[in-house]
């Protein structure tokens, strides 16, 4: 079967780039990167991967062979008629998604009537027909064009690829559908097929509904701290009603990444923008706001004034499984606790080579030990696995005081207090 898999080629080796082609590299396809970024690429012919997600540098190595890294669109255009979009398209400061990345990738293409885009990154309803009267203008009207928006959750992205929970094809019902529709065939994936307009709404609404899900589970939470029921039975008894489902129903203080901030803001924006108010989403963006500052609230009941006062913060990436600083809660906690004239100390495991790159005046430990050495305080805010299994004990040994704010509700509260600390999770 791998003898008959057709070469493709991917623009860009971010997080879903480098999936996408460690993927298909698996499934047997020859597969060509390109990326603007010389030293990136340089670092993956050496079989450096620049990211972190779990599973990738192995599954790059066992597939070297066929995957090729170049600066130049040349020998991807040579060789591969499929060409895979997956650049950056950040939001602007009005909101809008930046898809000046896109727009080059576009500009850069030949005249051509037997290569299509096929559009992983997340761009705004209505993108892939803007992208065809382009191409229709400047005579390119050859070139086809396929909306195959990304589902690759950041810590599991590759197990994602390998059993995605569906794949979406939106095209024109040309020859560029039917090859991804192949592609993607041997993943077994229910298949959506649409047209492109629907295909880039599924990704920018499947987003915003996850996102509503968590912040009205953190509503939930919040009422339950006021009302003394505890959030994790209650999520657990809405979980097991199938038309619910358990998924994302996890409390904390609040999501970020590089997808549910930008999706949700996104996709407000384009209804507004087409005359309709999404009153719900804004509702989820502030709920996601306030959350990150609730913990700061915590700490003041019970510390008073934060002036002086050590603050270690356990875990800075949005997520575990991620060096992704994007959104995360930990950039709020640490400017926030610093206007209040708290010391912060913090630990990750993966994550502060990138946070060293956005936080400024924070002390970073190499330890989750030494960042809890002499702290009034502790807090959660990423639930690596290592800290779920911190021997409180110890841990009470190190701190000065006996506070600790469980922002993802990840350690056994039971064991915390035994220790002699106040413990407050969230909703708990």
């Amino acid at each position: 079967m791998t003898s008959e898999r057709e070469p493709i080629a991917v623009i860009g080796t971010g997080y879903v780039g480098l999936v996408t082609a460690a993927g298909f590299a698996e499934l047997g396809n020859e597969v060509y990167c390109v990326d603007i970024d010389a030293s990136k690429i340089e670092a993956l012919e050496r079989g450096d991967v620049p990211i972190f997600e779990p599973g990738l540098a192995e599954s790059i190595a066992a597939n070297r062979e066929r995957l090729h890294f170049s600066t130049e669109l040349a020998p991807a255009l040579e060789h591969a008629r499929l060409l895979f979009v997956a650049v950056g398209t950040p939001p602007t400061y009005s909101g809008d998604a930046d898809l000046s990345a896109v727009h080059a990738v576009v500009d850069a293409m030949p005249t051509s009537d037997h290569h299509a885009l096929v559009m992983k990154s997340t761009v705004p309803v209505g993108t892939g027909e803007s992208i065809r009267r382009a191409f229709d203008q400047r005579g390119k009207s050859g070139f086809s064009y396929v909306s195959c928006p990304e589902f690759l959750k950041e810590g599991s992205a590759l197990a994602d690829f390998r059993q995605p929970d569906r794949v979406v094809v939106g095209d024109a019902g040309d020859w560029a559908g039917e090859a991804v529709v192949d592609l993607y065939a041997p993943l077994g994936a229910p298949l959506v097929r649409t047209d492109v307009k629907s295909a880039e709404m599924i990704k920018l609404a499947a987003n915003a509904f996850l996102a509503t899900k968590i912040s009205f589970i953190n509503e939930i939470a919040n009422v339950c701290e006021e009302t003394g029921a505890d959030v994790v039975e209650v999520a657990r008894g809405m979980g097991l009603d199938n038309r619910i489902g358990d998924k994302f129903l996890r409390p904390g203080i609040g999501f970020g990444g590089s997808c549910f901030p930008k999706d949700v803001s996104a996709l407000k924006l384009l209804a507004g923008n087409s005359g309709y108010h999404f009153q719900l989403l804004t509702a989820v963006i502030e709920v996601n706001e306030l959350q990150k500052r609730r913990v700061v609230a915590k700490l003041q009941k019970h510390l008073g004034s934060l002036v002086g006062k050590r603050i270690a913060l356990l875990g800075l990436a949005f997520k575990a499984n991620t060096d992704d600083m994007r959104e995360a809660s930990s950039l709020v906690l640490a400017a926030r606790l610093q206007a209040d004239g708290a010391h912060v100390s913090a630990y990750d495991p993966i994550a502060e080579p990138e946070a060293r790159k956005l936080m400024r005046g924070v002390q970073f430990a190499g330890s989750a030990m030494e960042a809890i050495d002499g702290a009034e305080a502790v807090v959660i805010v990423t639930e690596w696995p290592e800290f779920v299994e911190l021997d409180w004990q110890e841990v009470a040994q190190k701190t000065a005081g006996r506070i600790v704010i469980d922002g993802r509700n990840c350690v056994d509260p039971g064991a915390v207090r035994d220790a002699g600390f106040i413990y407050e999770g969230v909703g708990r």
